[in-house]
């Protein structure tokens, strides 16, 4: 069928591997990175993580300026 289709030996083997690797999560549409699972999950804790950086240091920096003006 694929052969019918056109479709190139080369890119099937592709997207079997793909989907081998990273089965749910594969071909999930331009711009989107491939990810495992795990790989989806680390990339939210870290920017988790960031924002919780951000806001800590925003709270430094306030509690700084109300210290200073005491």
């Amino acid at each position: 069928m694929a052969d019918e289709l056109g479709i190139d030996r080369a890119l099937r083997y592709r997207w079997r591997k793909e989907f081998s690797h990273y089965k749910d999560n594969s071909f999930p549409g331009y711009g989107n990175p491939k990810m495992t699972d795990l790989e989806r999950e680390n990339a939210r804790l870290q920017k988790e993580l960031r924002e919780a950086k951000m806001e800590r240091d925003i709270l430094k920096k306030a509690i700084s300026i109300f210290s200073a003006g005491m």
